[in-house]
């Protein structure tokens, strides 16, 4: 991020599962160790000769993220944008999987997004294999960059800004992980039908254009190793996510008729029992 930034210490939190799989074993112990002390080796002697982006740069960056903004706010306050995660993914049974150091929301009460906690909100999207939180906004805003003819700039941006590419690489991480079929019984939905549609359309154009911007052909076309793992990782999530949105779809309509009924509790600890195994398969959540 060059010589602008504070830099004189690095400092990490490493929760739960993700000490296990990085320090549980003397080999992947020794690399992750490594890792971290050839980083702070690296910075102390070179990171000061690096340029910090330019003032065109800087400026492009910030379009970029007015643009992407714009966008996701405009998704957010769809009228039914907080129903569809509340009824469509398992958020309402994430506290249930006893998995964070916190509560799921801050206040009890009826949900809003301000108080919900950032774990059970990238994570409901993450179970619904949409992980919008991860590339929302971001097609939106390169497709009209590429409309008012700055395409050029952001590819020089790409190949010279580490930082930029780096936010690129999650971004193409994050679409790499989505399967949306597993959802696509929404598409024609009366109430759902039509924010399934725009998430998915925004999902199509944000690979388009990521795509055209690393001039490759596949997601994470650079990283074959961690497309292995992802493949892997979904064998064992997508039938738990099928079970889980059947036993969703169950308890939605289950609630229309009856919501005491002991058919419902039943349908809820299934949802409770696949979220162990897909978060656990999914190592992280977006």
């Amino acid at each position: 991020m060059g010589s602008d930034i504070a830099n004189k210490e690095i400092q990490l939190t490493i929760q739960g599962q993700t000490i296990s799989s990085n320090f549980g074993h003397v080999n992947s112990a020794q690399y992750n160790i490594e890792q971290l002390m050839h980083a702070g080796i690296s910075n102390a002697l070179f990171s000061q000769r690096k340029p910090t982006l330019t003032e065109q740069e800087d400026d492009l960056l910030q379009k970029l993220a007015d643009k992407s903004f714009v966008a996701y706010s405009k998704l957010k306050n769809h009228p039914v944008f907080l129903d569809y995660l509340t009824y469509i993914s398992p958020l309402r049974y994430y506290g249930e999987a006893n998995i964070g150091s916190r509560p799921s929301k801050r206040n009890s009460g009826k949900l809003n997004l301000n108080d919900l906690r950032a774990v059970p909100y990238v994570g409901a999207w993450s179970q619904l294999k949409q992980n919008l939180p991860g590339y929302y906004g971001v097609g939106l805003a390169l497709e009209q960059m590429h409309e008012e003819g700055n395409w050029e700039e952001l590819t020089q941006l790409y190949k010279k800004s580490l930082f930029f590419k780096t936010l690129l690489d999650n971004c193409e991480m994050a679409m790499k992980k989505c399967f949306f079929p597993v959802t696509a019984y929404l598409v024609e939905h009366p109430k759902y039908g039509e924010l399934w549609n725009i998430i998915y359309e925004e999902f199509e154009r944000t690979k388009k254009y990521v795509l055209k911007l690393s001039d490759t052909h596949e997601l994470m076309a650079d990283k074959p190793v961690d497309q292995m793992s992802i493949q892997t990782r979904q064998r064992i999530e997508l039938p738990l996510i099928t079970i889980q949105q059947y036993a969703l779809a169950n308890i939605r309509e289950l609630e229309e008729q009856d919501p005491l009924t002991e058919a419902k509790k039943v349908y809820e600890k299934m949802v409770v029992r696949c979220s162990f195994g897909i978060i656990n398969a999914e190592r992280n959540s977006a």
